[in-house]
């Protein structure tokens, strides 16, 4: 290579720009992905990301980014990076990164902010209507921590801090706002590999802890696991497997750790609170010990904490374990409080459990009471779903798709029936997984969340099962699924309504108002959303009949493109044998 070669390309530069050893330093970390839009404040970090081996997705809206990011996190295990732009940019990915904040997902937003020396001045979108050169406190409500770059000698050290942050602890979303001029200012070449990332490790549970559990264990007479979403596989969920069948002890679950054990495990009784039927809050109700992992007793979960219903400490002893302090105590007084990683802590009280009792104990009838109950729900959904009614019943829809997907797929909900109804009757494969929007409960996330698990699976059918007004909110993410070539199948669940919300409203005030979509004639309104798709290159079926949902699944499975299903739906409530105190706030009822 000629020194005028050397120049050209910059090999023979004793510093670079910050953009260049930002993108170096995040190859390093192991970045595959950057999802995100484009503005004049971010366009030399993405001049340095179109040089690198990181893979840029753009999405045409920031909230579409920012599910995207959150769907790849969820679904890799890695940890989701969105690139924003100042002002606008960062507002329109706040429902995005609040998503993931809320539901523990690690993800770092960067962003663009104003030149450094025009902070105050209210250059173009600055946001500083009532402090100069602010915008990082925009997210502070929900974010673990925000940086606000002040000198670029500290964006390489800040950019390390926010991955860590973001998965050290409890994960969560971060944000790094850099000024424009900042990414263009030279640093020595070094920098980017000055600040690699630490190996993170996990606190454990002390023995003599683990040993104090183990004994309440053994000597409780109604024990129950009540598993959170941190648990997934691997070593921390054969060491739970271990447990609760070694003594026989029945498991309730959260929405988010839906699929953790298989639907079909005989000790399983599933979700509890307002979606819970009535024997799984009895065995709630009725615990005299109850191990928590990794979880936060939500409202749903709890029936408004209402211990009528579901939980009641006392007499009931709590076992809480939880990566985050804040957690623990939180809803309900606990008898031991520990924070420690789950899978560590579950490994380090199974061993505990089997040194004081090798023998395995069998509760007479818990098993075969279990699977009558569960396989009774699981019938009675699937028989309901041999409706040839049109438009379909919903569970018509959710029986099709487990007939008809591969046992591998991936089901990315949004918010409604088609969350709602998956978490309580839809019988997840055992190699299937379930990715749902859950502290936000975000209509909107499942499309373009679909396209970021697709990303980062891309050998697995991935289906977005929405309904219409979630579609309606991200339609982004089709041309987002056509342009990376990501074949997600977008499910649309469509009742012409909000339908979850007109039904309550309904139930409640007689009437349905400001909830369904209409013309100006006052008929039921839709797009055609399989024309939509065709619009943006994807596939695109429109279902007419009962029969037709099945045919066309099967044929946008095996094309392996985006594909648009319109499935027109009739508007149902899911059951709901619980307590929820919104249904009494309507009728002038307060706790």
């Amino acid at each position: 290579m000629s020194v005028d070669e050397a120049r050209e390309t910059g090999t023979d530069r004793e510093t670079v720009s910050a953009a260049e050893a930002m993108v170096a330093q995040l190859e390093s970390y192991g970045v595959e992905y950057v999802f995100g839009t484009c503005g004049h404040t971010n366009i030399a970090l993405l001049d340095a990301i179109g040089r690198s081996g990181i893979r840029f997705v753009i999405a045409r809206h920031e909230q579409a980014a920012a599910h995207a990011a959150d769907g790849y996190a969820r679904a890799s295990g890695k940890t989701g990076v969105v690139l924003l732009h100042v002002g606008p940019g960062m507002t329109n990915a706040v429902t995005g990164v609040l998503t993931a904040a809320l539901d523990s997902v690690p993800l770092v937003a960067i962003a663009g902010d104003i030149p450094s020396y025009y902070f105050g001045r209210h250059p173009h979108q600055e946001v500083n209507l009532h402090a100069d050169a602010d915008q990082t406190a925009i997210y502070r409500p929900f974010v673990k921590r925000a940086w606000q770059v002040q000198r670029v000698a500290d964006l390489a050290r800040f950019t390390e801090r926010a991955f860590w942050t973001a998965t050290s602890g409890r994960p969560g979303a971060v944000l790094l706002s850099v000024p424009m001029d900042h990414f263009s200012r030279p640093v020595p070449r070094e920098v980017a590999g000055a600040y690699p990332l630490a190996v993170l490790r996990r606190p454990g549970l002390p023995a003599e802890v683990a040993g104090h559990i183990a004994e309440l264990l053994l000597t409780a007479e109604r024990p129950l696991v009540y598993l959170g979403g941190g648990l997934r596989r691997g070593p921390g969920l054969d060491a739970l497997r271990s447990l609760i069948e070694h003594l026989d002890i029945p498991v309730v679950h959260s929405l988010m750790a839906k699929g953790t054990l298989p639907d079909s495990h005989p000790l399983l009784l599933g979700m509890p609170g307002f979606w819970g039927l009535e024997m799984t809050n009895r065995y709630t109700r009725e615990a005299d010990v109850v191990l928590a992992l990794a979880t936060r007793f939500a409202e749903t979960d709890a029936s408004s904490w209402d211990r009528r219903y579901t939980w009641q400490f006392p007499p009931g002893r709590l076992i809480q374990i939880d990566i985050d302090p804040a957690e623990i105590g939180r809803n309900f007084p606990v008898a031991v409080g520990a924070v420690a990683d789950v899978t560590h802590a579950v490994q380090a009280i199974d061993g505990a459990v089997r040194d004081r009792q090798p023998t395995p104990r069998r509760r007479d009838g818990l098993r075969e009471t279990i699977t009558a109950s569960r396989r009774e729900l699981f019938a009675g959904s699937r028989e309901r779903g041999t409706s040839d009614r049109f438009p379909l019943r919903p569970e018509r829809i959710l029986a099709d798709l487990r007939a008809i997907l591969p046992a591998d797929a991936v089901l990315v909900t949004d918010v409604g029936w088609n969350k709602n109804g998956v978490a309580q009757c839809y019988e997840l494969p055992a190699e299937g997984r379930f990715i749902t929007p859950g502290g936000a409960s975000t209509m909107g996330f499942g499309p373009a969340a679909a396209v970021g698990v697709q990303l980062a699976q891309p050998d697995r059918t991935v289906v977005a099962l929405i309904g219409d007004g979630g579609m309606g909110a991200q339609l982004p993410a089709l041309p987002m699924a056509v342009e990376q070539g990501a074949p997600v199948i977008f499910v649309v669940m469509n009742n012409r309504s909000h339908g979850t919300i007109s039904d309550l409203q309904s139930a409640h005030f007689g009437q349905s108002f400001g909830c369904d979509f209409t013309g100006p004639d006052g008929a039921a309104y839709s797009p055609d959303f399989a024309a939509l798709g065709r619009a943006c290159g994807a596939d695109g079926y429109t279902v007419a009949g009962a029969d037709e949902f099945g045919d066309a699944l099967r044929a946008a499975v095996a094309a392996r493109r985006p594909a648009v299903l319109d499935v027109p739906m009739v508007n149902e409530p899911v059951p709901t044998p619980g307590h929820w105190n919104i249904k009494d706030i309507y009728h002038g009822v307060f706790d």
